[in-house]
């Protein structure tokens, strides 16, 4: 006798999706991306609240990831485990790398538009960049 598999076939989370071309878009710089990126994967009003400020706008978003890219010139942004996904909003845990070593560990907790893209991202240190004192930031 055969067992009947019943199981429901995997289909693929677009959160999911959106989360991976989050961690991409962090670690493209400008020159190599194409105009639509940002605003493909952010909604136009996004905010991004973090230690190093307030942002509004995915150009505003953009233009701080190519001002890191400027100065670290060699960073890789990286999930630390699986990103957690439930409802519209998700919680990354992350690690910067600059030439190899951790730089930088945080949190994201972001939240989905009904369309698939980014509203806002609310970003916590974990563990800071040398040298950076959070509380004198934002």
């Amino acid at each position: 006798m055969s067992q009947t598999d019943t199981r429901e076939p995997t289909t693929t989370d677009p959160r999911r999706e959106t989360l991976d071309r989050y961690l991409r878009f962090w670690n493209t710089p400008a020159a190599a991306e194409d105009d639509t990126a940002a605003s493909g994967l952010f909604a136009s009003d996004i905010r991004y609240c973090a230690p190093i400020g307030d942002l509004t706008g995915s150009q505003a978003l953009a233009d701080f990831r190519d001002q890191f890219f400027q100065h670290m010139q060699s960073a890789e942004f990286r999930a630390r485990r699986e990103p957690e996904i439930h409802h519209d909003r998700a919680r990354l845990l992350w690690q910067i790398d600059v030439h190899g070593e951790e730089f930088a560990t945080g949190t994201d907790v972001l939240t989905f538009a009904p369309d698939g893209r980014i509203t806002t991202v609310t970003a916590f240190l974990d563990k800071a960049p040398e040298g950076f004192d959070p509380h004198t930031h934002g």
